[in-house]
């Protein structure tokens, strides 16, 4: 029931159909400082129960009014649950929703034909900040450097609460543009598309792991990592999307609840054979890569999202690693 702003904003799902099994949306309507990006950049949306009107104290709008501005199509009274069990079972798909062709099963056809498949697609130039821009405090103690993939506001706002002062990149800025800024540490962002098709940032990220600074990478930017570091990705199945996914910390041997978003993820079998990387996090639904680290530089990362925005805090601790990181790295 809540959440669902923070998740139609949240650059990662660019150009997807977002299907919530909670039965009802919209009924709190939408506020102004409840988004992840500028925009929403979501292909549509399927609920079971919409609500046009909402009810709440502070609110700004009804998500109807929000997604008509946006140009975003929905469809609701679709029996989600069932849907979704249909996913998990055959896989994920490319779908269209449409008013235009009734009776008309071949023209439908016809369009969803024009839908790229999401292997081999790189989205995070389209939706990646076009200018550098500065979130936090500029006094902070520490600078990091992001480049941005299609970056959630909620890391930047973690990052700053930790005493750090951003400075996000376009995603396809190189080395020497960021050096010369002279941060503490790189971060890595999340985003939207196949890390395969993104040889620009796989290049950067192997220049910025030989300055030996921390980096810290989350989801699209921890695949990234990973291919920097000779390690393949795959697109899975059905991905892991949503709020409950459990994790283990195989350093801690404690358990966490994440949130995810992600179709993509690293070859298992490539870190266990690797002599630079290790896995740090296991999924405990399919024993997939949840976190990895370089054994011999001060870098790391995890598929999932520990800012949350929304989800569980367990995994916020993970800010505070990278933080300290940098301190020990002066």
């Amino acid at each position: 029931m809540t959440g669902y702003q923070e998740i139609y904003t949240d650059p990662s799902y660019t150009g997807q159909i977002i299907v919530t099994t909670t039965s009802h949306i919209g009924n709190y309507g939408v506020h102004n400082d409840e988004v992840e990006s500028k925009a929403p950049t979501i292909a549509g949306i399927v609920v079971n129960s919409f609500s046009e009107v909402y009810s709440r104290l502070d609110g700004h709008g009804s998500l109807q009014n929000y997604l008509v501005e946006y140009k975003i199509t929905g469809i609701a009274d679709i029996d989600t649950r069932k849907l979704v069990r249909h996913i998990r079972s055959v896989g994920a798909m490319n779908a269209i929703i449409s008013s235009e062709y009734e009776g008309n099963l071949d023209g439908l056809k016809a369009e969803l034909a024009k839908i790229p498949d999401m292997n081999g697609l790189e989205l995070s130039s389209q939706v990646c900040t076009k200018e550098t821009f500065y979130f936090g405090d500029e006094n902070a103690p520490k600078k990091v450097a992001c480049l941005d993939f299609g970056i959630k506001l909620n890391i930047l706002r973690n990052l700053a609460s930790r005493g750090v002062y951003c400075k996000v990149f376009p995603a396809k800025t190189s080395l020497a543009e960021m050096a010369a800024w002279n941060p503490d540490g790189y971060f890595l962002s999340n985003g939207p598309g196949d890390p395969a098709a993104m040889p620009y940032a796989v290049e950067t990220t192997k220049e910025i792991l030989a300055t030996n600074k921390p980096v810290f990478g989350i989801c699209l930017g921890h695949q990234i990592l990973a291919e920097a570091c000779g390690i393949s990705t795959y697109k899975m199945h059905h991905g892991h999307r949503g709020l409950n996914h459990p994790i283990k910390n195989l350093l801690t041997g404690k358990s966490e609840i994440t949130s995810q978003n992600h179709g993509f993820v690293v070859n298992r079998e490539d870190v266990e054979k690797s002599d630079v990387v290790e896995i740090t996090h296991v999924h405990l639904n399919d024993n997939t890569v949840a976190g990895i680290r370089l054994k011999n530089k001060p870098a790391f990362s995890v598929q999932y999202h520990p800012e949350s925005s929304p989800g569980p805090h367990d995994s916020r601790y993970l800010f505070d690693d990278f933080v300290t990181l940098m301190h020990n790295n002066s």
